[in-house]
């Protein structure tokens, strides 16, 4: 039976994994806690210190706790690992594969892959987690005659992006940014709500001179975020090194 303050903790991430609790909502504070919950004062303040630690909850003196705003998010100009991206801000990256198969390149696939229809790629379908909330659903499909021992991989282990960049080198990169309605099977892998966008990401990487893989990148709108900063070659970079959080454009 696992501890008072960890099914406590848990409850509460429970409502914001699901959007009950969105960024900037209320958390209960610890005298509601141990009014509704019947624990003790003390399990309600380890469990509301644990979350704050943690990046779910932000605890403001004179005010209460707040659901934070830990928006994951990645480089609009760059390509970078999202296990790196989500560990660089101090949080623990999990991933579920869903799918890791051999299949003929079809269609789309074919074409962005320069090959011809038939040939052999595989498909990796993932969906990636920061704080075991999902941020990214990975549809992959890479060149066979690239990466031959791509079935022989443990994605939930190694993601396909540090696995590729072991192989060979990135030389070049494409990516377009999307906003889209999901599919059901998308929205309920990353707990959307029904009217929340969809931020997709479709990327190319290219090596020796090729198109080797194409992956679409699935986020929920509402949890995710491009930013970058651009400067000319030869030209001081004036900007500090973080990007700027701008005040929230209310609808």
């Amino acid at each position: 039976m696992k501890p008072r303050y960890q099914a406590l903790k848990d409850l509460i991430v429970g409502r914001i994994s699901s959007g009950e609790l969105r960024p900037g909502d209320r958390v209960p504070s610890e005298h509601e806690l141990v009014d509704t919950m019947a624990v003790s004062r003390m399990t309600a303040n380890r469990a509301l210190r644990e979350l704050t630690d943690e990046g779910y909850v932000e605890r403001i003196a004179g005010r209460g706790s707040f659901v934070a705003d830990y928006r994951s998010r990645s480089h609009v100009l760059e390509v970078r690992n999202i296990a790196d991206e989500i560990e660089g801000r101090g949080h623990v990256h999990a991933c579920e594969v869903l799918r890791h198969s051999l299949l003929q390149a079809r269609g789309e696939i074919a074409k962005a892959l320069h090959v011809s229809p038939g040939s052999d790629v595989f498909r990796v379908l993932l969906v990636h987690y920061e704080q075991d909330v999902p941020v990214q659903v990975e549809d992959r499909h890479i060149l066979a005659s690239f990466a031959p021992d791509c079935l022989a991989q443990d994605f939930a282990a190694v993601t396909p992006s540090a696995y590729l960049s072991a192989i060979a080198p990135l030389t070049e990169a494409e990516q377009i940014v999307r906003a889209q309605n999901a599919d059901r099977a998308t929205r309920a892998r990353l707990r959307m709500a029904d009217a929340e966008p969809c931020l997709v990401v479709l990327r190319r990487t290219w090596a020796d001179g090729r198109p080797v893989t194409f992956a679409r990148l699935q986020h929920p709108g509402s949890r995710y975020e491009l930013a970058g900063h651009y400067t000319p070659p030869g030209r001081a970079r004036s900007a500090p090194a973080g990007v700027v959080q701008l005040e929230e454009i209310k609808p």
